[in-house]
């Protein structure tokens, strides 16, 4: 399973981006989905997580300011993040858990990462 991701730029203090991220693959299907972010210098740190039931949770730092929503449709998750401030400046990782049967329909579990994308907030 590959994720690719996309939406990050350049943005002002107080404003807005949305980041997306598609699962792609044979066979699938997707758990948890989780948007990671690590800033220059500073571990990487867990922002949002999105069940395949529904359930969300956030870092501390963006309750409130993030959302994080998924279309399973697409198996695509989204990051609608606002009121950004420069501390949020870091490169954005989707990663998400799942299943996949292979020919035998064997269940294969696993966790994938997306490449990464950069979000800058100049203050």
């Amino acid at each position: 399973v590959q994720l690719q991701a996309s939406g990050g730029g350049l943005v002002q203090t107080g404003g807005s981006l949305r980041l997306s991220c598609a699962a792609s693959g044979r066979r699938f299907s997707i758990n948890d989905m989780d948007w990671y972010r690590q800033a220059p210098g500073k571990q990487r740190e867990l922002v949002a997580r999105a069940s395949s039931g529904g359930n969300t949770n956030y870092a501390d730092s963006v309750k409130g300011r993030f959302t994080i929503s998924r279309d399973n449709a697409k198996n695509t998750v989204y990051l609608q993040m606002s009121s950004l401030k420069p501390e949020d400046t870091a490169v954005y990782y989707c990663a998400a858990d799942w299943r996949h049967y292979n020919d035998n329909d064997e269940i294969v579990v696993g966790r994938s990462w997306g490449q990464g994308t950069l979000v800058t907030v100049s203050s």
